[in-house]
């Protein structure tokens, strides 16, 4: 490998965490700020969309 496919992967790299973690701590605010009732209501739904028995 040469020294310009080392930095062009270690960017991507550092790319695809950061973007991870601005996901979750995006993911992790709103959660955190959400009606109990509008996330309950949200996470039924969810699970009724994918076939998941919740009752």
């Amino acid at each position: 490998m040469t020294t310009q496919t080392v930095a062009v992967q270690s960017s991507s790299r550092l790319y695809a965490v950061l973007g991870a973690a601005l996901l979750g701590i995006t993911m992790i605010v709103l959660a955190g700020h959400v009606q109990a009732a509008a996330l309950h209501d949200a996470a039924h739904d969810v699970r009724h969309a994918t076939g998941f028995p919740c009752h």
